[in-house]
């Protein structure tokens, strides 16, 4: 796709569902291929953009972009501790260029292996034309992307840093204080630990602007998991 302006991105995805295509080494979906298919099918099915990369990188990041038609939302994530989505500028600009739309980065508070400050991060993302998305854990962190400039802020960090307690289910509360910190601007993304369609729902009557999916739609494992636990229950 050409590069999308932050109008043109709300237009496509506000009210939607985005899906999160990803696995990490050792899962059996981890190929590139087989990502791409999931990213195909699940657009296929309604999504209006896909999160894609992680540990698949620029490789899943480029497969995704010629097999969809929506835009599509990157990163990489690089180590498995502290900062590791999308880390430095220099990876965030590599994201860029693989064909993401939408580079998505760590906007948490802690320091970054290459010593920038997440409007070094916007600064870079913008210069390649694209829009940043801020994964963030906190009311704090989500404050402070907007005033650095995020172009779309995303709780995908909430209950996995030391900084906010993990919630058994989404952090529904974090959707609703954002939404009354920021105001409409910029866009909302709720993310993390939505399971079901109901809580997908809940998020956006919270004041989301779109929720992104992953692991109850493409990890196949998991989705059996549900599955399996209830019939040996019922059994």
């Amino acid at each position: 796709m050409g590069n999308l302006t932050l109008t043109d991105f709300r237009a496509q995805v506000e009210g939607t569902l985005i899906v999160s295509a990803q696995a990490p080494d050792g899962h059996p979906l981890r190929d590139t291929h087989t990502i791409a298919h999931l990213a195909a099918a699940a657009a296929a099915g309604g999504a209006t953009a896909i999160r894609c990369g992680g540990y698949g990188g620029l490789a899943d990041i480029e497969a995704v972009a010629r097999a969809v038609d929506v835009p599509v939302i990157g990163l990489t994530k690089e180590g498995d501790t502290g900062v590791y989505i999308t880390p430095t500028v220099a990876s965030a600009r590599a994201v860029a260029r693989a064909g993401a739309d939408v580079v998505a980065v760590d906007a948490t508070l802690r320091p970054r292996p290459d010593g920038s400050s997440f409007a070094d991060m916007v600064a870079a993302v913008h210069e390649e034309g694209k829009l940043i998305m801020a994964d963030i854990a906190t009311l704090e962190e989500a404050v402070a992307a907007h005033e650095a400039g995020a172009d779309i802020i995303s709780t995908t960090l909430a209950g996995y840093t030391e900084h906010r307690a993990k919630t058994p289910g989404p952090d529904l509360e974090l959707v609703t204080d954002i939404r009354a910190a920021i105001g409409r601007e910029p866009l909302l993304t709720a993310e993390g630990r939505y399971h079901t369609p109901e809580l997908a729902a809940e998020a956006m009557r919270l004041g989301a602007d779109a929720v992104i999916i992953g692991t109850a739609i493409t990890d196949v494992s998991f989705v059996t998991r549900q599955f399996a636990t209830a019939v040996h229950g019922a059994a």
